[in-house]
């Protein structure tokens, strides 16, 4: 009889050593990437849920830039002055970058313009007074980039020829 009386002590004590696996546990953690665009670094952390014993990742990962899908722009000013009388040249931007999709993006425009006859993409949003850092879901930013520069650095012509949103964080 003492057997049968401890039976379900046993059995209680069993299943809560033995029925709550490790697999279950999960844990979100951080993977570190980062990429460049002429010389620029910028990060691309993504968040994942791993198993609990998955060690954290402490080593960012080189990757190719992540652009934004579904992204579209509409140029509404692009005017170069090759001199404005000043000794200087100057060029204005404004694009209206959307974002058609239903999360927002941090991210940041990446401009492909020809120079004096050369391809060259840069993210001049460090220069620009709307640089367009984050575009809300289902929304647009106007891009917004005004800079004079003097003669003396040798630019006969800009053309827009393209831009891009790459995405620095997902959330």
């Amino acid at each position: 009889m003492k057997i049968s009386s401890n039976l379900p002590l046993l059995l209680l004590v069993a299943t809560m050593l033995f029925g709550c696996s490790s697999d279950d546990c999960m844990k979100t953690i951080t993977i570190p990437q980062f990429y460049y665009v002429n010389n620029q670094s910028y990060s691309y952390n993504i968040r994942q849920e791993v198993p609990c014993d998955m060690p954290d990742l402490v080593d960012a990962k080189l990757i190719e830039p992540v652009e934004l899908e579904n992204f579209s722009y509409e140029v509404l000013l692009f005017k170069f002055t090759p001199d404005t009388g000043n000794n200087t040249s100057r060029l204005q931007i404004e694009i209206k970058l959307n974002n058609p999709n239903n999360f927002a993006v941090t991210g940041v425009p990446v401009l492909t313009l020809n120079i004096n006859g050369l391809e060259t993409s840069g993210a001049y949003a460090r220069y620009a007074s709307e640089p367009c850092y984050e575009i809300a879901a289902g929304s647009s930013c106007t891009y917004t980039f005004d800079m004079e520069e003097s003669l003396d650095v040798g630019v006969k012509s800009i053309e827009f020829v393209d831009a891009k949103y790459l995405l620095v964080n997902q959330g």
